[in-house]
């Protein structure tokens, strides 16, 4: 919660703010009519950065060869374990159910990458990076000039998630091509539907393409901005209470909010996983609506008998 720079402003945190180019950047002497460098853009670079060394990270203590005996196939590491559970659980519970076998193993690298970086993209959202920055130069270096070049939430910005939601959209329809073809492409807008119907579920079905990345979009950034508002919101009632009611409602109003910021802390990092897991697995669904659904039906259904005829007699 970036108070500090932003005094009673609670969407000063989750607003973008411009380090070189635009109208008030952190640096002066840099302004233009375009922004050519902000925080967010920073923040997303370093999400990047620490989400490949993460994987390579994770990879090389999962990876087998190393040791002898039994423990070579073991993943060594507590926080490799726990991200290699995570990846296992997503791919046999979420996407592997959807996807089926053939399309799992083609998109799962693109399915856990997307998770991962929105994951991390959220979490950075909860470190005070701002604020630390702001004490930084106010305590010990004396700068009047309220400066930060990264932290805040880049997934907070609808650019940013517009973005994603685009790349995923490219995916969708590259895959549908590939998967069906331009002849299978417009059947699945047309829905079967007889031909004097199509003047009317064509515009439907392109309004349902754009619609549903967009809904990825709008979802993510919602989640985002409402949360860390409502963060925002309660440490600023110590403040408020301390200009009414003077030190005894500072001490009062203020312990309560800090309890109730710290339970909403939890929340927030409870949504950060889930927005993360439901851009993912919606993407993914949306990826199956685009294949070839009936081998992978057919596959389930036998399963199925099996598993009946295996049943006991009653």
């Amino acid at each position: 919660m970036n108070l500090l720079a932003f005094s009673d402003n609670p969407l000063g945190h989750v607003v973008d703010v411009q380090i070189i180019g635009g109208d008030n950047p952190v640096i002066p002497g840099t302004e233009s009519s375009v922004p050519l460098l902000t925080m967010h853009m920073v923040s997303m670079l370093i999400a990047a950065m620490l989400t490949v060394w993460m994987m390579m990270t994770v990879a090389s203590k999962i990876g087998t060869g190393k040791g002898s005996g039994n423990e070579r196939y073991l993943t060594t590491g507590r926080f490799s374990q726990m991200i290699e559970v995570i990846i296992l659980y997503m791919r046999e519970k979420a996407i592997h159910p959807v996807l089926g076998e053939a399309n799992t193993n083609r998109f799962l690298p693109f399915l856990l990458t997307l998770f991962f970086f929105i994951l991390v993209c959220n979490i950075l959202g909860l470190v005070p990076l701002m604020d630390m920055q702001h004490v930084l130069g106010h305590g010990i270096i004396g700068s009047e000039m309220q400066w930060a070049f990264f932290g805040g939430t880049a997934t907070s910005n609808l650019a940013v998630t517009a973005a994603l939601a685009i790349i995923c959209f490219v995916v969708i329809q590259v895959h549908a091509f590939r998967e069906l073809g331009v002849k299978g492409w417009l059947a699945h807008l047309s829905g079967g539907a007889p031909l004097y119907l199509l003047p009317i579920m064509l515009p439907v079905e392109f309004m349902g393409m754009l619609i549903k990345p967009s809904a990825l979009a709008i979802r993510l950034f919602a989640n985002m901005v409402a949360g860390h508002t409502l963060m925002a919101m309660l440490a600023l009632f110590g403040k408020m209470a301390f200009a009414g009611l003077g030190t005894g409602g500072l001490i009062g109003i203020g312990f309560v909010s800090i309890l109730a910021a710290v339970a909403i802390s939890f929340l927030e990092l409870f949504v950060a996983f889930l927005q993360a897991f439901i851009f993912m697995f919606l993407t993914a669904v949306f990826i199956s609506q685009m294949s070839h659904h009936h081998e992978d039906h057919h596959e389930e259904f036998e399963e199925g008998l099996t598993e009946y005829d295996e049943l006991p007699a009653h």
